[in-house]
């Protein structure tokens, strides 16, 4: 058995789903009615509709060969991906990014071509298709061209940044769109009322089915988990006839998280983020976990998060410790690269090293005053002796003459002039006495010094 016949072999059509799968899997949509937030995708004659009920013939040979499905975690990239093979009667092969190399996507395009002479179709499912390396993606274009499989890529992150040129030209783009919390608030009830779920055997109280809606976040898959672990925890417990209600003490320790009062939506998101920045700024390294630790357990984005501590390390730390900027962009790094829960090991540290550093916002101001003057038109023309003196010609024109090579004089500072004449002896970034640019300070006096001709404007 090669390896397309192990990977598809109980794939034709939608898998299998026995009663223990987990709940988000039992519940995955069967039919495009049940699809959940993506009605721009689904209208009568769309191209992922003439993909999944290809009833007319004319339609399924115009129905596009390669399709790339973007958007964030949780709203039913792999449910379509399923229904477009299971309502299309197609085998269905599931690939991860993650785990499949070159060798892998070619063994499954081989046995899809050979399965194709017989009449049956493939449709090949990526997962996460931004992790393919360039060499990976390229192997797919021959099946793509030649409609060897049905390919559906799923992605969360900006195709054009993480799909090859060349098959993203060959494919169809569908943005998927967050799920609002109607969406998935309609999913949770479907879950408790459905046979493939809790079959009306567990309720929901209002204060538990808002903490559950908060904390999924627009994401299907983790409302549909939490509420699976809460229900879990209810049924344990319960005792007498009729249905087990969870109320907001069990799903807060199912989830093993606090209800937090914190709106992604409204004013409470705004004013957390707000007072975390401000925590960091005034070195209340306290206080900044504490708004941390309330964005993370309302299910506040890990990656937007870590974005803010980012502008956060230039704007408010600045040269008094220029190693925070590279603690704030390593932390970024690995939020992407691992997620939760550990990001918030990653965060916790870089909010530590920005709320303790030194202070400086002196080049946030400084590139501040350089844009005003820009704007207000105070710019002169570029000294002859700084301007390009590579091309043909340039000489000729004075360019470069008489310019100083910087390295060539004591102290690698050359006693000439750099700022247009309009701007001769403007100053812009003025060091505090702070950290690790005090020391700034003291060799910039000095280089100014031998710059000479430097009084502020």
């Amino acid at each position: 058995m090669d390896l397309f016949d192990a990977v598809s072999a109980t794939a034709t059509g939608l898998p299998e789903v026995g009663p223990g799968a987990p709940l988000a899997v039992r519940m995955r949509p069967r039919t495009l009615a049940e699809v959940a937030g993506q009605d721009h995708l689904l209208e009568p004659g769309s191209p992922l509709r003439r993909l999944v009920e290809p009833a007319d013939p004319a339609a399924a040979r115009s129905a596009p060969a390669s399709v790339v499905l973007w958007g964030p975690p949780g709203t039913g990239k792999t449910t379509l991906a399923y229904l477009i093979a299971a309502t299309s009667g197609r085998r269905f092969v599931e690939m991860s990014a993650v785990t499949a190399g070159v060798k892998d996507v070619r063994e499954v395009i081989e046995g899809a071509r050979r399965r194709l002479v017989g009449g049956d179709e493939t449709v090949l499912f990526i997962d996460e298709v931004h992790r393919f390396t360039r060499a990976q993606q390229d192997a797919l274009l021959p099946s793509v061209e030649n409609r060897w499989v049905t390919l559906v890529a799923a992605t969360t992150e900006n195709p054009s940044f993480s799909v090859n040129s060349p098959l993203l030209s060959r494919s169809l783009l569908l943005t998927l769109r967050p799920l609002e919390t109607q969406d998935i608030r309609a999913l949770v009830r479907r879950a408790l009322a459905d046979e493939r779920g809790f079959a009306g055997t567990v309720t929901l109280h209002d204060d538990a089915e808002d903490h559950l809606l908060r904390l999924a976040g627009g994401d299907a898959r983790k409302a549909l988990t939490i509420l699976e672990a809460a229900a879990g925890a209810a049924l344990q417990e319960g005792h007498g006839d009729g249905p087990v209600q969870v109320d907001l003490a069990t799903m807060e320790k199912a989830v093993d998280v606090a209800a937090v009062r914190y709106d992604r939506d409204g004013d409470q998101h705004y004013d957390v983020i707000s007072a975390f920045i401000k925590s960091m700024r005034g070195s209340d390294v306290d206080a900044a976990l504490h708004y941390l630790a309330r964005m993370l357990a309302a299910g506040e984005d890990p990656r937007f998060v870590a974005r803010r501590i980012v502008v956060a390390a230039a704007e408010d730390v600045g040269m008094a410790d220029p190693s925070a900027l590279q603690t704030a962009v390593a932390a970024a790094q690995a939020v992407q690269l691992i997620g939760m829960p550990e990001a918030r090991i990653v965060l916790a540290e870089a909010v530590v090293h920005l709320a303790t550093a030194p202070k400086s916002n002196a080049a946030y101001l400084a590139v501040d005053k350089a844009l005003a003057d820009v704007r207000a038109g105070r710019l002169g023309t570029v000294p002859a002796h700084l301007r390009d003196a590579h091309y043909a010609g340039a000489q000729r024109l004075g360019h470069g003459k008489g310019y100083v090579y910087a390295h060539d004089e004591p102290h690698a500072v050359a006693a000439q002039q750099y700022l247009p004449d309009e701007l001769v002896g403007t100053r812009y970034y003025e060091p505090n006495d702070r950290g690790y640019e005090r020391q700034v300070a003291e060799r910039l006096t000095r280089i100014r010094e031998i710059l000479g001709g430097d009084q502020p404007s």
